[in-house]
C-alpha cells in the first residue's frame, strides 16, 4: 500500500491492525509520540539517581525482583531478560499475527508511559516497513505479565538475534538486519522489560479475530437464508415483531439480515398456500437467533479489543509528580483476563454458529421431509451416486472438534516464577483456540452454501430473493453444480477461501 499510518499517543482501530498486519501498511513515527517519550525516558534517568529500588529498571524480574543490580550491569540485565525469556515452542504465529503484535508493541510504548526511548519504537516499525517478520513460536504466553516469551522472540530480532522471515524465507536476525540497513538495536535501562510486558499478542490476534469474525457471522446470516429457501421453509419466523418482543438485539439484527437476502423470493410464494407444515426445524426457526447471540459476542469481543487498543499495558508505568521526581508505580495492567473471558466466549459462539449450520446441511441431504423436494444427499441419481453423503461427515466432524475448542482457557490457573505470578489468563491460548475455531466453522458454512446450493436448483425456474441469488452466482464461480459423484474436497477448501476473504460478506 501507498498510504501510510502516523503513530502517535491516540488509540489504534481495529482497521489499522488489519491494514497494517495484512496489507503492508506503512507505519510513521509522529512527533507528539516522540515528545511524550523523550520525556518519559527523562524520567527514568531521574529514578536512576535517587538511590531507590524500580522495578525492573534496577532491580531483578518476577520472584527475583528483591535484587538490587548495580549501575554497571542494567545493560546486561536488560539484554539477558530478553534472552533467557525467549522460551517459546511449537509452530510459528502467522505473519500477520506477528506483524500486528509489533505494530500494537509500538502503540503501547509511544504513549509515552513506558519511559523507553524513541528509537526503540523507531526500530519496531523500521522491521514492520522493511518486510520483516520475527519468526515467534506460538506457545509459550500464560497472559500475565505480558506475553513475556513471544515478545522476547520479537525483541531478539531488534537485537540483530534470533531468525526472521523476509520474503517468504527464514534468516538469522541480524542478517535480515543488515540486508535492510538497520542497526540493531542496544537497550538501556527499563526497554527490554517495556518490550516483552503487554497483552500485544492476545490483543493483536483479537482484533484480526474481530475482523474475521464479522465477515464470516455475516457470511451464515446469507448461508442461513439459502438453507431457507433450498428447504422450502417458511419466512413467517423472520417477522421483526418476534424479535421486538424477544428484546435482544443481535436476534432481531440477524433477522433483518437474513430476511433481506429472501426479500422478492418466488420460491417462499410457491407453497404458502397447502403446505402442511406448521412449523420448521429449530436449525431453521431459530437460526437468527442463535446467530444473534453469535454477534452479541463478537461485539463485546470488539469492545474489550478496542479499549486494548488505545491501552498501556507494560509495568511498571511512568508519571510524571511535579518538582519531588518520577512515580514508578508497578501494577499488573499486563493481565490478560479482560481479553481472555470474551476470547474464550468467541470460541464457544462458534461452536453454535457451525452447530446450527451442520444441522441445516443435515438437514438437507437427509431429504426427510417431502415439503422440501430434495432428493437425498442431494444426489441427482441417489443410490447410484451418494452426493453430498460424506460432505456432511466432514462438517460434522469439523463440529466435534470445535466442542472441544469450546473449552475455556482462562479458567484453568496455572502458578508461574516461584509464586509470585500466581494467577494467569491464558488468553493467547484463548485467541489461538479461537482462530482454529474460525477456520473450522468456514468449513462448516460453506458445507451448508453447497448443500443449499444444489437444493436451489431443485426449485429451478423458481428463484429465491435477490442476495441469495447474488450468493448462487458467486457459489458457482467456484464450485460448479453437482451432475456426477466427484470429490467435495477441493469445492469445500476453495469456498472456504472465499468465505474467510469476504467474497460473500455484505451482500
Amino acid at each position: 500500500m501507498h498510504t501510510t499510518r502516523t503513530l502517535t499517543t491516540a488509540p489504534l482501530s481495529i482497521d489499522d491492525v488489519v491494514q497494517v498486519a495484512r496489507e503492508g501498511r506503512r507505519v510513521l513515527l509522529g512527533a507528539p509520540a516522540r515528545k511524550a517519550m523523550a520525556r518519559a525516558r527523562a524520567l527514568v534517568e531521574q529514578a536512576l539517581d535517587d538511590g531507590k529500588p524500580h522495578y525492573g529498571i534496577n532491580t531483578g524480574f518476577g520472584s527475583l525482583s528483591k535484587q538490587r543490580i548495580g549501575q554497571g550491569d542494567l545493560r546486561t540485565l536488560q539484554l539477558n531478560l530478553i534472552r533467557s525469556h525467549a522460551a517459546g515452542v511449537g509452530e510459528p504465529l502467522p505473519g500477520d499475527v506477528v506483524r500486528g503484535m509489533m505494530l500494537l508493541l509500538a502503540a503501547s510504548l509511544a504513549r509515552g508511559l513506558s519511559g523507553v526511548r524513541p528509537v526503540v519504537v523507531q526500530r519496531l516499525l523500521d522491521l514492520l516497513n522493511a518486510g520483516i517478520t520475527p519468526v515467534v513460536p506460538s506457545i509459550g504466553s500464560v497472559g500475565a505479565s505480558g506475553d513475556l516469551a513471544p515478545l522476547a522472540h520479537v525483541a531478539m530480532v531488534l537485537l540483530g538475534e534470533g531468525e526472521a522471515l523476509v520474503g517468504g524465507k527464514k534468516v538469522p536476525g541480524g542478517k535480515a538486519l543488515d540486508k535492510a540497513g538497520i542497526t540493531p538495536l542496544r537497550l538501556e535501562a527499563k526497554e527490554g522489560l517495556a518490550l516483552i510486558n503487554g497483552t500485544h499478542l492476545m490483543a493483536a490476534r483479537g482484533a484480526l479475530l474481530c475482523a474475521d469474525a464479522w465477515v464470516l457471522l455475516d457470511t451464515a446470516c446469507l448461508a442461513l437464508a439459502m438453507s431457507i429457501d433450498a428447504c422450502r421453509a417458511s419466512h413467517s419466523f423472520l417477522d421483526d415483531r418476534l424479535y421486538v418482543a424477544r428484546n435482544q438485539p443481535g436476534p432481531r439484527a440477524a433477522a433483518r439480515a437474513v430476511a433481506g437476502h429472501l426479500k422478492g423470493s418466488a420460491i417462499r410464494k410457491s407453497h404458502l398456500k397447502n403446505d402442511p407444515r406448521v412449523q420448521d426445524p429449530y436449525s431453521l426457526r431459530a437460526g437468527a437467533t442463535v446467530l444473534g447471540a453469535a454477534l452479541e459476542t463478537v461485539a463485546d469481543l470488539e469492545r474489550a479489543i478496542v479499549g486494548e487498543l488505545g491501552a498501556v499495558t507494560d509495568n511498571p508505568l511512568v508519571f510524571a509528580r511535579g518538582r519531588a521526581g518520577p512515580d514508578i508505580i508497578s501494577g499488573a495492567n499486563f493481565h490478560g483476563m479482560p481479553l481472555a473471558i470474551p476470547l474464550d466466549a468467541l470460541a464457544i459462539a462458534l461452536c453454535h454458529v457451525a452447530g446450527i449450520s451442520e444441522r441445516r446441511s443435515y438437514l438437507m441431504t437427509g431429504a426427510f421431509e417431502p415439503e422440501s423436494h430434495l432428493k437425498p444427499f442431494l444426489a441427482p441419481r441417489p443410490g447410484l451416486q451418494s452426493g453430498l453423503m460424506i460432505a456432511q461427515y466432514t462438517a460434522a466432524a469439523c463440529v466435534n472438534e470445535l466442542v472441544g475448542l469450546a473449552t475455556p482457557a482462562s479458567v484453568a490457573n496455572v502458578s508461574t516464577s516461584a509464586g509470585m505470578e500466581d494467577y494467569n489468563s491464558f488468553g493467547p491460548r484463548g485467541a489461538a483456540k479461537a482462530a482454529r475455531g474460525i477456520e473450522l466453522c468456514a468449513h462448516v458454512i460453506a458445507i451448508e452454501m453447497i448443500c443449499a446450493g444444489e437444493g436451489l436448483y431443485t426449485h429451478a425456474p423458481l428463484k429465491s430473493g435477490k442476495g441469495v441469488e447474488t450468493a448462487r452466482t458467486l457459489l458457482r464461480k467456484v464450485v460448479r453444480r453437482l451432475t456426477d459423484d466427484r470429490s467435495p474436497s477441493p469445492d469445500i477448501e476453495r469456498l472456504s477461501e472465499n468465505i474467510g476473504a469476504g467474497v460473500f460478506a455484505h451482500l
